[in-house]
């Protein structure tokens, strides 16, 4: 190497660095694009739009929500992975970034190379809804049902990969029913369905479905999770009521283009951590059946990590695919 461009070279590298950490300090000086790969309804799109004022408060710039979605979300994931990694493009995605690897036969992209993980945001358990005209109204009834008549019934799903498609799924093995799936573009288009009987049930998130429940537009069988929800203590468990063994709940986490900037991620990681442990938003968000588990970058990676794993094993046992 010439002396003259080693000694270009050896001034323009801490002035890159000095301005990644300038552009921190200036960082957001324009709204920052947080990507849903769901269409509005879901339980990804409800969280991300309760997060968004109060992190965009703590941030000190402003955050809007975009859905795009498609291929049990990964179009959406992959509009945020071949993103510029700025800082101004952002997404968020439940427990499905660590499920559509194993389940998808081709990825538009690397989970973990493709991506930098910002903070886990939240768990939150699913619940059993049926159409209210469909004639089992326990769980153990439903089961029962839906042996006598393998094939006869089906779910609506967030899409192939979704935690609305996974939870079902869960229950199928464990239940040892035969229920056909119907993949939609979002949450909400499945619950809709739903409702008008287009479809006979689905497993939509608890704060999704808790406003048809309580107006009577469906009828709520039983949670996914280990214990009853504050926001339905009178629908039990699946376990309890008739599948024993089975536990589900669902997670979310934040990430951003894979090249972002550390000093970014951190500050975007600080910002949503406050929003999160802050008392307005905390309470909302358990309000609305929801437990707020903010992480570090790493935390968050190594939690993909392992989910990555877990997930491979379970679909590979349990022979569950994209179609």
């Amino acid at each position: 190497m010439k002396r003259s461009t080693f000694i270009a070279a050896a001034f323009l590298l801490p002035l890159g660095l000095t301005a990644s950490f300038a552009n921190a300090d200036n960082y957001p000086n324009r709204p920052i694009r947080l990507v849903v790969p769901y269409a509005p309804g879901g339980s990804a799109d409800i969280v991300a739009r309760r997060i968004s004022d109060e992190w965009s408060k703590a941030l000190g710039g402003s955050i809007y929500i975009e859905n795009k979605a498609g291929a049990g979300g990964n179009i959406g994931v992959d509009t945020v992975a071949k993103a510029d990694a700025d800082g101004y493009t952002i997404g968020l995605q439940t427990v499905s970034l660590a499920i559509n690897p194993s389940i998808f036969p081709k990825m538009p992209y690397d989970t973990l190379k493709d991506l930098a993980q910002i903070s886990t945001v939240a768990t939150s358990q699913h619940v059993l809804v049926v159409n209210t005209n469909f004639p089992a109204k326990t769980t153990k009834d439903l089961v029962a049902l839906a042996k006598a008549n393998p094939g006869k019934y089906n779910y609506g799903s967030a899409g192939s990969g979704s935690t609305f498609h996974m939870s079902a799924e869960l229950f199928k093995s464990v239940a040892g029913v035969d229920v056909t799936h119907v993949p939609y573009k979002g949450g909400g288009p499945a619950m809709i369905d739903t409702i008008s009987g287009q479809v006979d049930m689905c497993f939509p998130v608890l704060s999704a479905a808790a406003p048809h429940v309580k107006v009577g537009k469906l009828n709520a069988i039983g949670v996914t999770g280990s214990k009853r929800s504050p926001l339905m203590p009178d629908v039990p468990t699946l376990a309890e009521s008739g599948v024993p063994g089975y536990s589900f709940e669902t997670w979310f986490i934040v990430f951003a283009p894979a090249a972002t900037p550390k000093p970014l991620i951190d500050k975007l990681n600080a910002s949503l951590v406050k929003a999160l442990n802050g008392p307005v938003l905390k309470e909302k968000m358990i309000k609305e059946g929801f437990d707020p588990e903010t992480s570090t970058p790493i935390e968050a990676r190594a939690k993909l990590t392992k989910e990555l794993a877990l997930w491979a094993k379970l679909v590979k046992e349990r022979g569950i695919t994209a179609e």
